[in-house]
C-alpha cells in the first residue's frame, strides 16, 4: 500500500496571514455602594479596556423609623438600582472601627443590608476600605471628603462634583474597576499631585 503525501500546508509567515486579534473585552457594569443607614451612597459606571463612563448616581435616604424599617429601604432601593442599570459587578466599602462601637454595629448592619441586595441574585461583591479607595482615586489614602469628589469628577469628567455620598460610591467604583491599585493605574495623564491635591 502506497503511502498518499498531502500538500504541505502554508504557515501563516508563508500566507502572508497572521493570527486573528482577539475581540476586545465586553464592557463591564460596576455598581459602587457607600453603605450609611441614614444615607447610602451609589454610583454606576461602565469599564471598556481602561476607560470609565460615568452612567448614574445618587443617594438612597431612610426614613426616620426603626432599624428593620431603614434596613428593609435600603434592601429594596437598591434592589430597585440593580434592576434598572442591570450592574455585572458590585463594589463596596468597608466598614471602618468607629470610636462609638453602635455607631460601628449599625453601620455594619446597613452594609450588611446593601451587600444582601446584591447577593440575592447572584452578583459577586469585593469590599474596599476607605484607604484603599482614596489610594486608587486620589493617590492619597488620607484625602478629604472634597478631593474625592474632585477627583472623581474629574476622571469621569463630570458637569460638577456628585455629592459627598455618591462620590464615595464612584470612587469605590472606580478602586474596583481598577483591580483596587493606586493612582498609577488610573487614566489621570496630565494631573500632577501638590499639597496632596491634584493638579
Amino acid at each position: 500500500m502506497t503511502a498518499r503525501l498531502l500538500p504541505a500546508r502554508a504557515t501563516p509567515a508563508e500566507s502572508g496571514s497572521s493570527s486573528p486579534t482577539p475581540p476586545p473585552a465586553a464592557p463591564t457594569r460596576i455598581l459602587g455602594i457607600d453603605p450609611g443607614l441614614r444615607v447610602t451612597g451609589y454610583g454606576i459606571l461602565e469599564r471598556s479596556g481602561q476607560t470609565l463612563t460615568y452612567l448614574a448616581s445618587g443617594v438612597i435616604r431612610t426614613p426616620d423609623q426603626p432599624l428593620p424599617d431603614r434596613l428593609k429601604c435600603i434592601l429594596v432601593s437598591l434592589t430597585e438600582v440593580i434592576g434598572e442599570h442591570r450592574p455585572q459587578q458590585v463594589a463596596v466599602e468597608k466598614v471602618f472601627v468607629n470610636v462609638n462601637p453602635q455607631s460601628t454595629l449599625l453601620l455594619g448592619q446597613a452594609r450588611g443590608a446593601a451587600i444582601c441586595a446584591a447577593v440575592s441574585i447572584g452578583l459577586p461583591v469585593s469590599e474596599y476600605t476607605a484607604l484603599q479607595v482614596k489610594q486608587a482615586v486620589v493617590g492619597n489614602g488620607h484625602a478629604a471628603k472634597e478631593q474625592v469628589q474632585e477627583m472623581v469628577r474629574r476622571l469621569l469628567k463630570l458637569a460638577a462634583d456628585p455629592s459627598a455620598d455618591a462620590a464615595d460610591a464612584l470612587a469605590c467604583a472606580i478602586c474596583h474597576a481598577h483591580g483596587g491599585q493606586g493612582l498609577g493605574r488610573l487614566a489621570t495623564a496630565g494631573y500632577r499631585m501638590r499639597g496632596g491635591r491634584l493638579v
